[in-house]
């Protein structure tokens, strides 16, 4: 059985870097070995719930500016599978979520850094699916919870984001975190793992600094999706915690 994944994707630079979070991406990848992943990405945003549906090869979307040109240069050649999809959306059907398929979009660096990272030799099929970053809290984990027990079938689940994530508070050359950035992570590792779903549906009105954490939602929501996927009986686990430049969170959790 294989759990659900919170993971940060943090910057395109963890695709070339050599970290410690890089070097935790890379053991996670030998620790589960999934017959296919399913991952949510906070590049990819629609109101109605997308998946990708194909059992080509994607394309590789470079869908950010000023960076290295080693970085433009990486393909990730997964490919991904029209039949786990056409599963994933009776999944959704049955929990009452609107779905639609998309043959066309590649995979944005929401999914593939760290995919790179984790599974190198991009060989395991991948679909990816769409968030909507202003559904309430409850909805993104009924969205998830459309998913509970896939696992069991040998599928990993990813919610990929990040729990703090405020561009205007990076402190560019800064190798300590931000107080106020790790006291927002602080409240949310105690709720999550209290299960203390009432409340962490409430994050915006009762975490501490939530508003300079989450200034927008796109990053955050993935969260809720994981959680929701994640078995209600398994202890959620923090498999990483770390900053760079000064605030943008590597928390990742497990449920």
């Amino acid at each position: 059985m294989l759990p659900a994944l919170f993971l940060a994707h943090g910057s395109p630079m963890l695709a070339i870097e050599q970290t410690d979070y890089t070097q935790f991406l890379e053991r996670l990848g030998q620790t589960f070995k999934p017959k296919a992943i399913v991952i949510f990405s906070a590049h990819w945003e629609s109101e109605v719930q997308s998946i990708s549906s194909t059992d080509g090869v994607y394309e590789t979307i470079h869908d950010f500016y000023g960076f290295p040109e080693e970085l433009y240069a990486i393909r990730y050649p997964a490919k991904g599978s029209v039949q786990l999809a056409e599963r994933l959306a009776e999944m959704f059907a049955d929990g009452g979520i609107e779905v639609r398929k998309d043959r066309s979009r590649g995979l944005d660096h929401g999914s593939w850094t760290l995919l790179h990272r984790m599974y190198p030799q991009a060989d395991i099929p991948v679909i990816q699916l769409s968030v909507h970053p202003f559904l309430p809290p409850e909805t993104q984990f009924n969205i998830g919870a459309c998913l509970r027990g896939i696992g069991d079938q040998g599928i990993l689940v990813i919610g990929s984001g990040v729990t703090v994530h405020n561009l205007r508070e990076l402190k560019w050359e800064q190798t300590t975190s931000e107080p106020w950035a790790v006291s927002f992570d602080d409240w949310l590792v105690e709720k999550v793992q209290a299960k203390d779903w009432d409340n962490l549906f409430r994050y915006a009105e009762l975490a501490p600094y939530a508003g300079m954490a989450v200034p927008r939602p796109e990053h955050f929501v993935p969260l809720f999706i994981a959680m929701g996927s994640g078995s209600p009986q398994a202890e959620a686990k923090v498999l990483h915690r770390s900053y760079d430049l000064g605030t943008l969170s590597y928390l990742c959790l497990q449920f």
